[in-house]
C-alpha cells in the first residue's frame, strides 16, 4: 500500500520503518531532513512538504508531539486538509485533544478525507518491535480497510468507536499509570524512611497479591460487574489499612496526600453504611460524583479476559 508518514521522532521513526519492513510504500516528511536518513536508505521516498506527503498515497500516518502541530499538519497553511483528496485517509498517532481531534476530523469530512484518531502505546521499545497497541476510533469500513498497515507496526491494533475514542482510551491508560507512579513514589518513601531497605522492600512487594496481578485485570472482579457483596475484602478491613500507615508516615514525617484522600474515601464510604461490603467501593462513589455508570456484563468480561 502507498503510505505517507509525517513526523520521524522517538515513536515515529521506528514505526515507519516498521511500515517499510512490511512491504508498504512510504513517502516521509518531517521538520528535519536528515532524521529520514536511514528511511529512506531503506527505500522511502522523501517529501519536502506536508501537502506532498499526500500526492499518491492512500493512507497518511502522523506522530507528532501533540495538537498544536497536529492542527498545524491538517488544518494549517498548506496542510492536508488542503492536499488530499477524497478517500484518502488519515490516521494520527499522536497522543492528542479528543476535541481537537474531532474538530479536524469533522473539517477533512467535508473534503471526503477520513480521519481516525490511533494514538499508540508501548513506547520506544513497543514501537522498535512492533509490539505495541493501536486504539483506534473513527470510520470503522475506514479501520478495515487500513487494518493491514496497522498490523505491520503493531501486534495490538484495535478499532474501539468513534472518532475521539482513541484519545480517549490513551488518556485513560496514561493517566492511570502517572497516578499509580506518584503512589508509588509516596508508598515507597514511606516504607524506606520507616527503616526497610529499598531492595528488600521492592523485592517483598512484587510478590504481593498487588504485584502478581495485571493492573486493569484486577477491576473484572468489583468494579467493571459492578459486584460489591459479598466482599472479596470487607471496606472496613481495608480502611484499617490505610489507617495505619497514614499512622506510619505521620510518625516518620512523610507527606501522604494520596494515602489521606484515599483515607478519606473510605470514611466516606463507611458512614454511608459500606463497611462490609467489598472494599473497591471508590467506584460507587465516584459513579455517582460524575453521572456515570461503568458497567461490563461478565460474560463479556470473561470473553475479553479468556481473549488474552
Amino acid at each position: 500500500m502507498n503510505v505517507g508518514f509525517i513526523g520521524l521522532g522517538t515513536m515515529g521513526a521506528h514505526i515507519a520503518r516498521n511500515a517499510i519492513a512490511g512491504g508498504h510504500a512510504l513517502k516521509v516528511h518531517d521538520l528535519r531532513r536528515e532524521a529520514a536518513a536511514p528511511h529512506i536508505e531503506a527505500g522511502a521516498t522523501w517529501a519536502d512538504s506536508v501537502a506532498a506527503v499526500a500526492d499518491g498515497v492512500d493512507v497518511v500516518l502522523l506522530s507528532l508531539p501533540g495538537p498544536r502541530e497536529f492542527e498545524a499538519v491538517t488544518l494549517g497553511d498548506g496542510g492536508l486538509v488542503h492536499a488530499m483528496r477524497p478517500g484518502q485517509a488519515v490516521f494520527d498517532l499522536t497522543t492528542n485533544s479528543p476535541t481537537v481531534v474531532r474538530r479536524a476530523a469533522a473539517e477533512l469530512a467535508s473534503k471526503g478525507i477520513q480521519l481516525l484518531d490511533a494514538p499508540v502505546s508501548g513506547g520506544p521499545d513497543g514501537a522498535r518491535t512492533a509490539k505495541m497497541a493501536i486504539w483506534v476510533g473513527g470510520d470503522q469500513a475506514t479501520y478495515d480497510r487500513f487494518e493491514p498497515v496497522l498490523r505491520s507496526v503493531s501486534d495490538q491494533p484495535r478499532y474501539i468507536g468513534p472518532v475521539g475514542a482513541g484519545s480517549i482510551a490513551k488518556l485513560v491508560h496514561n493517566l492511570s499509570g502517572y497516578i499509580l507512579q506518584t503512589a508509588l513514589a509516596e508508598t515507597f518513601t514511606m516504607g524506606v524512611k520507616a527503616g526497610v531497605e529499598p531492595e528488600a522492600l521492592w523485592e517483598a512487594v512484587r510478590q504481593g497479591a498487588v504485584g502478581r496481578r495485571r493492573v486493569f485485570d484486577t477491576m473484572s472482579r468489583q468494579f467493571l460487574p459492578g459486584r460489591f457483596d459479598p466482599p472479596d475484602f470487607a471496606l472496613e478491613l481495608a480502611r484499617k489499612d490505610v489507617a495505619l500507615a497514614c499512622e506510619v508516615g505521620r510518625e516518620f514525617e512523610v507527606p501522604m496526600r494520596l494515602a489521606h484522600l484515599t483515607l478519606q474515601e473510605m470514611t466516606e464510604a463507611m458512614n454511608r453504611g459500606w463497611a462490609r461490603r467489598d472494599s473497591r467501593t471508590a467506584m460507587l462513589l465516584q459513579e455517582e460524583r460524575a453521572g456515570v455508570e461503568v458497567r461490563i456484563a461478565r460474560d463479556a468480561i470473561d470473553a475479553i479476559l479468556k481473549g488474552d
